[in-house]
Order: structure tokens, then sequence, then C-alpha cells
């Protein structure tokens, strides 16, 4: 069943199952004459955040390595579908990547399906899973005494629709993150959808709403202040910035969010090109410096196969249409 097999894919690259790339028969056959100009390399966000920052560390290595140009375009918008509707529709061969996302290349195109502007598996080629970004279940502790998800849970079906919970909008992955812990445990809550996760931020330390299903990365020095709580984490493992808060899948059969980052090119790009450039980013992923700023940003190394990549990605897309289903999730045209 895709589902089993998708948290297969991703426990192991969350337990730190890095796959050994020493490059196919084909990569090491790849044109010499690869990249021979520039490569613009699409990231579907704005400046500042985790996927910028990984997709300039590999954009400085790349150029670094192969002494050809690497330009990062931010091209944010409409739930990063702008930015990688541009990976899609760029020349097959290899001058044009994007660092994919799991709203991008998952969520979204199961909220919107009609009004999609690509395919999210047809339209790529998978090239490498980056990194996940875990989510954190905090609420605000003046206004819910819950130290743990199964007392928020009991507090949730005693008060059913009586808290609120926030989201950076309709359809993304904080939204859908908590929409599956409330089907998975049997809860409701009214969503309070803002534009963006630093107003929804702003409003949980205000006491304007209750909790949040928010980045880690976002939320954690918050919780550090005292000003949120921590009740657990998306992942199956617990994460190394918060080892003494537990996942929430100890308490809730079946939930497992890992909010993903991969880089990708356009489908129909050539192989020899997909396996070099996924070689070289997998190699460099694997460098302890690497891995440390990464740690700095609150992302998970993952660095994945170009093929077990695609795996995930088909899992990822069958699995969020499942759940939209299942919830009724919809967003906002």
């Amino acid at each position: 069943m895709f589902h089993k097999n998708k948290r297969l894919v991703l426990r192991l690259a969350l337990a730190g199952a890095l796959l050994t790339a020493f490059g196919s028969p084909q990569a090491q056959s790849a044109q010499p004459t690869y990249p021979s100009k520039p490569i613009k390399f699409v990231v579907p966000v704005p400046a500042g955040g985790a996927a910028d920052v990984m997709a300039r560390m590999i954009a400085t290595h790349l150029q670094t390595t192969w002494g050809q140009p690497v330009v990062v375009d931010n091209k944010p918008g409409a739930g990063s579908s702008v930015g990688m509707a541009v990976v899609a529709k760029a020349a097959p061969d290899g001058y044009t990547i994007g660092m994919g996302n799991v709203a991008a290349n998952a969520i979204n195109p199961a909220v919107r399906p009609k009004a999609f502007p690509y395919d999210p598996v047809k339209d790529f080629a998978a090239v490498t899973m980056v990194g996940i970004t875990p989510l954190i279940l905090v609420v605000n502790p003046q206004k819910v005494s819950a130290r743990t998800v199964p007392e928020f849970i009991a507090y949730l079906k005693a008060h059913p629709g009586q808290l609120s919970y926030g989201s950076s909008g309709a359809g993304s992955a904080l939204h859908v993150g908590m929409e599956l812990f409330l089907h998975s445990s049997g809860t409701s809550m009214v969503h309070v959808g803002y534009k963006g996760s630093a107003p929804m931020l702003t409003d949980l330390l205000g006491g304007q709403i209750d909790a949040a299903m928010d980045a880690a990365a976002t939320s954690w020095p918050q919780v550090q202040s005292g000003k949120l709580r921590a009740l657990g984490v998306s992942t199956a493992q617990r994460v190394f910035f918060a080892p003494d808060v537990p996942p929430i899948a100890q308490s809730v059969k079946g939930f497992e969010m890992n909010p993903w980052h991969g880089v990708m090119a356009p489908a129909g790009t050539p192989r020899v090109v997909i396996d070099k450039l996924a070689t070289e980013i997998q190699a460099f992923l694997r460098l302890p410096d690497t891995e440390a700023k990464l740690r700095e940003r609150g992302v998970v190394r993952v660095g994945s196969s170009a093929t077990e990549f695609a795996k995930t990605l088909s899992d990822e897309v069958a699995f969020y249409k499942k759940l939209v289903a299942d919830t009724g999730i919809e967003a906002e045209e």
C-alpha cells in the first residue's frame, strides 16, 4: 500500500540511512559538456527561509565544483506553484532545476486539482530529496493547560469545536498537518487561516488562537522562551533540536507528516544529467559541515536517490489526495 511504502521510505531517511551514491554507469558516462552554461535554480518560496538556504548552499557547491554559474531565482506565490510551474514548462536539458516541496508537489495539487498548472508527477523528473522540516504541535500555555498529546486530545473531545488553531492559509502544509491530526485523533477545532505563518504566530502568542501545527524552525524559539508549549513533533522519530518532545505518532496511530524539500528537473531531462546532479548533490549533503548548517535551520538531512525520491513523490501525491477526500479540506481560489 502506498501509505506504508511512503512511511518506510521517509523513516529510513529520517533515521539517517543516506543512500551511498557512487553514481551509476550512466552518471559516470554523462556528457562531459554538462554543464556548459549557467544553470537556473528556481526556488518557489521567498528568500531567507529554510528552502531558500538549502538551495543556495547547493547552488554554491555546484558552481564551485563545476565552474558554471548556478543562479538562484526566487519565484514565490500560490503555495509555491508559481515557481514550480516555471520548472515544469522549462526545456528538459538540465539548465533549469527547482526546489520542489510537499506543498507544491503533493498537497496543493490535491486541494486544487482542477486549477493546478502542472501534473505533480508526470511533469517533473525527481533528482534528490534534500531534507525534511518537521512540524511541531504547539499551544499557548495561557489558554491550554494540556502538557501532552493525550491530555490535549482528551480536552478537545470534552470541548468539541471550542478551541481554534491557526495556519499559514487554507490548503497550506500547516493547515493540512493539523487536519491530519484532528482526523486521526477523532477531534475537532476551528481553523483560522492567515496570509503567512508570521501573523499566525503573532496571534498564537497573543492568545487570539489556541494552537498550531507550525514549522519547528519558527515555533521552537518561542517554546524555548516559554511563550509556547510543545506537545509533539510530526515526524515518526524524535528530532535533534527537541529530543524531549515525543512524536505525535506515539499517541495518535497513523499520524505522520514529513514536510520535504527536494531538487527536481523538468520531465524528459536526460537520465545522465539527472544522475550527475543527484550524485553531486548527495555527496555535498553527506559533508559534516553541510549537515551542521542544515541543522541550524531545523532541517533533517535526507539525500535520497533519484529513484527513491520519485517513488516517494508518487506516494505523497496519492496520500494527500486521499487525505483531502477524507477530510474535505478546501483552499480559497
